[in-house]
C-alpha cells in the first residue's frame, strides 16, 4: 500500500503547526494517494489492504489455486510458487491469512501472517504429483500436517447474478469463499417514495437493499444486480481484511432518473493507520448504468470522456487514465474552485481544521472529489490525503442543477 511520508506530514512537528507547510506537504502527496486510492484502485482488489490481488493477474504471473486440509480443517489456498506471495483462508471462517516467503530447494516455507510480527506461524511445503504436501508449524512449536490439491471450481448456477461469473472466470479464489455464504432478508423501507428492501451478510455484519417498487421491472432488475453486486464485493472486503472492517449503507437521492446510494466502510486491514471510505454510487435509473461525474458535468474541450475505474470485482478500467486525470487536473479542478468560491467565498476562503488551513480554494482537493445526487444540485465531497482527512466532510458544497445543466455531461439525463 502506498505509505504517506512520515517526515513530511506525521512526524513533522513544523509542519503540523504551519499550516503553509502543511497544505504544500498534502499537495505534493495528494496526487499519489488519491491515484492510488482512485485512478489505480483496486480493489481494486481490495484498495484496502494493497496485498489483495486479484487471482486473473496472479494467474498471468504463475499463481496456483489449491484446496486441501490443514490439519482437520477444509482451507483453500492461493500461491505464486516463484514469488512466494500467498493467501488462504479456512473454509470454517473465510477470513484472509497472508503468506510470503521463499523457495529453498524444492521446499517452499512459507511464514503466515504481518510481516510486521516478531514471531509467525511457519508452513513447509513439499510438490507431489498433483499438489503440496508438508507442514504447518505454529510459534509454539505445534505442528499439523497440509495437503493440498488443484481446486475444483464449481459451476455458476442459472439464476445467479453476472456477479458469480465474473468471480467464477476471473476470481476463482473469491468464488469458492462465497461458496455456502447466504445473504438475511432485513427491514422494508420507503425512501422518497420507494420501496427498499435490506439485505445483509450476518458474519460480516455488511447490508444493503435492493429496489422492490417505484421503477419498472426492467429497471428494478438491473438497478439491484448492481446494488446486490457491491453488497457481495463488500462481504468479500471484510473477509479479505485481515483487521476490522465495518461497513454501512444509505439511500441518498431517489427520483425516476437517477438516484444515489452512499457505502462508508471504517476498516484497520493492516499498515500504519486505520482509514475510512466515503463511496456514493450513482445511477441512471433508466439504465441501471453507474455513472461517472464526467457523464453529468464536462467542462472540457471536446467529447466528454468516460473513464471508468475498474470495479472491485467487475468490469474492467475503460477509457484513457491519462488524458482523464490530465482534463480533471487542468480542467475541472480549477472550473470548479472558480465556481465554488463564487456560491461558498467565505467557506472556500476561511475553514480553518485546528491550526491548519483545508485550503479549499486549491484545486488539488477538487481533482477526485466524491459526489451525489440531491435536491438542488451535484453534492461534491473534497478529496484530502489521511492526514487531512477530516478536511474532507463540508456541507455546504452543492453545485446547482442550474449550473451543471449548462455543462451536460456524456450521458443525457433530466437531473432534478
Amino acid at each position: 500500500m502506498l505509505e504517506l511520508s512520515a517526515t513530511a506530514l506525521d512526524s513533522s512537528a513544523q509542519a503540523r503547526h504551519n499550516p503553509q507547510l502543511l497544505s504544500q506537504a498534502a499537495a505534493r502527496l495528494f496526487r499519489d494517494e488519491m491515484m492510488y486510492r482512485g485512478l489505480l484502485r483496486i480493489f481494486a482488489v481490495f484498495f484496502l489492504t494493497g496485498s489483495f490481488v486479484s487471482t486473473a493477474t496472479w494467474a498471468e504471473t504463475g499463481a496456483q489455486l489449491f484446496t486441501g486440509t490443514l490439519g482437520k480443517s477444509s482451507i483453500v489456498l492461493e500461491i505464486n510458487p516463484r514469488t512466494g506471495e500467498g493467501r488462504y483462508f479456512y473454509k470454517k471462517y473465510r477470513k484472509d491469512l497472508p503468506l510470503d516467503g521463499a523457495l529453498d530447494g524444492e521446499t517452499l516455507v512459507l511464514e503466515e501472517g504481518s510481516r510486521m510480527e516478531d514471531s509467525r506461524p511457519t508452513l513447509r511445503l513439499q510438490p507431489t504429483t498433483d499438489g503440496w504436501y508438508g507442514d504447518w508449524t505454529s510459534t509454539a512449536g505445534k505442528s499439523l500436517k497440509i495437503k493440498l490439491q488443484p481446486a475444483v471450481i464449481p459451476d455458476v448456477p442459472d439464476d445467479a447474478l453476472p456477479f458469480f461469473t465474473t468471480l467464477h472466470d476471473k476470481y476463482p479464489y473469491e468464488y469458492l469463499r462465497l461458496q455456502g455464504v447466504t445473504l438475511k432478508k432485513g427491514n422494508i423501507d420507503t425512501f422518497m417514495g420507494y420501496t427498499l428492501q435490506w439485505w445483509s451478510e450476518p458474519k460480516t455484519g455488511t447490508s444493503l437493499f435492493e429496489v422492490v417498487s417505484g421503477y419498472s421491472p426492467e429497471e428494478r432488475r438491473r438497478i439491484n444486480q448492481q446494488l446486490m453486486a457491491r453488497l457481495w464485493s463488500e462481504v468479500l472486503s471484510s473477509y479479505g481484511c485481515s483487521g476490522s472492517y465495518a461497513q454501512s449503507s444509505q439511500p441518498l437521492w431517489m427520483s425516476s432518473t437517477v438516484m444515489s446510494v452512499l457505502i462508508s466502510s471504517d476498516y484497520f486491514c493492516g499498515g500504519a493507520y486505520p482509514d475510512q471510505s466515503q463511496d456514493a454510487l450513482n445511477f441512471d435509473t433508466k439504465t441501471g448504468r453507474l455513472l461517472t461525474l464526467d457523464d453529468v458535468l464536462w467542462v472540457g474541450r471536446g467529447k466528454p470522456l468516460h473513464f471508468q475505474r475498474e470495479g472491485d470485482f467487475g468490469g474492467e478500467a475503460s477509457g484513457s487514465s491519462d488524458s482523464w486525470s490530465n482534463y480533471r487536473s487542468e480542467e475541472l479542478a480549477p472550473w470548479l474552485v472558480a465556481q465554488l468560491l463564487k456560491l461558498y467565498s467565505s467557506e472556500m476562503t476561511v475553514t480553518p481544521e485546528g491550526e491548519n488551513d483545508c485550503n479549499y480554494d486549491e484545486s488539488y482537493p477538487w481533482q477526485f472529489p466524491g459526489w451525489h445526487f440531491t435536491e438542488l444540485g451535484i453534492k461534491l465531497e473534497p478529496s484530502f490525503p489521511h492526514v487531512a482527512a477530516v478536511c474532507g466532510f463540508v456541507d455546504w458544497s452543492v453545485l446547482p442543477y442550474t449550473i451543471v445543466k449548462q455543462h451536460p455531461g456524456g450521458v443525457a439525463l433530466q437531473l432534478p
